[in-house]
């Protein structure tokens, strides 16, 4: 990753550090510093520099959607608070700084016939060839999770075999988004596919030694672009390739793999609610199963 350059540096490689401690990941709040650290560089700023109108300049000059602008100042004051626990600073400048109105997102989000068609046209678009069978059908098996068990794209890419138990029909998904530890079960045909492809590996390779669930080559687990790029293929065969769209202060997504995901939620609490059940008991239960920090987040 680039390395910062301004004067903050050997701070903001502590503070990167120290979340790292904590079981965070570098990203996304390192590339969010990189702005920062750039914008430091600029202006030429010191450690006298930091009244509210020099990040309210900033924010201005950024030429990012406002979802964009908040994340990034939202990691700068989780930064500067570091600082201000240490010391360096009295106190937090970006405290009364208020994040910009964010547009709403409308995710896309495909019915339960069109993730049926999605599978079926990834399944197809396999190869058949020695060289490319194993690997495009672990990419399959990432897309078939990720539809049929509502996880996020990299929870699926970065499973250990001995993540998956056949005899509970479970996975166990460990420390993803906000460190969280979770045990899923998995419905009984995902669970009959994951057999089918392991049995497939065994036949094509008896001697692997890879760990992942799903492999990619040399022992290491698949590429998230690699699995995007088969997802759209997938898309744009079954004719549902769109770009964004913005009408008003809305934002209308196009189809992505995390949209699976959405699909999942919103086709599950519709289901639910047709059998009779309440979508709102659900709410709790499936914000757990999703992984997310309160039920709240699932049900926007």
């Amino acid at each position: 990753m680039r390395p910062f350059k301004s004067f903050l540096a050997a701070e903001m490689e502590a503070y990167l550090q120290y979340r790292e401690s904590l079981g965070y990941k570098a990203m996304p709040a390192h590339s969010h510093l990189l702005t920062f650290d750039d914008y430091l560089a600029k202006t030429e700023a010191d450690r006298h520099s930091f009244a509210p109108s020099f990040f309210l300049q900033m924010r201005a000059e950024l030429k990012t959607e406002a979802r964009t602008t908040n994340a990034v100042f939202s990691s700068i004051r989780g930064f500067f608070r570091f600082l201000a626990g240490r010391g360096y600073v009295d106190h937090n400048p970006l405290c009364d700084i208020p994040p910009l109105k964010e547009n709403t997102i409308v995710p896309f989000v495909f019915s339960p016939e069109q993730t049926d068609q999605l599978l079926k046209t990834a399944s197809e678009n396999i190869r058949m060839t020695r060289g490319c069978f194993l690997t495009d059908l672990a990419i399959y098996m990432v897309i078939l999770v990720m539809a049929r068990c509502g996880t996020r794209i990299s929870e699926p890419i970065k499973l250990l075999r001995c993540n998956y138990c056949r005899d509970h029909a479970t996975l166990f998904i460990e420390r993803t988004k906000f460190g969280k530890d979770r045990i899923i079960p998995i419905p009984q045909k995902v669970v009959s596919e994951i057999e089918n492809y392991l049995a497939v590996r065994q036949s094509l390779r008896p001697s692997d030694n890879n760990p992942y669930l799903f492999a990619g080559r040399k022992e290491r687990c698949l590429s998230d672009t690699t699995v995007r790029a088969t997802f759209h293929d997938a898309v744009g065969d079954m004719g549902l390739k769109q770009p964004r769209k913005v009408l008003g202060n809305v934002n209308f997504s196009r189809p992505t793999p995390h949209c699976l995901r959405h699909s999942f939620a919103v086709n599950t609490l519709n289901k639910i609610k047709k059998s009779g059940g309440s979508a709102q008991n659900a709410l709790p239960i499936l914000a757990a199963y999703l992984g997310h920090r309160d039920y709240i987040c699932t049900s926007v």
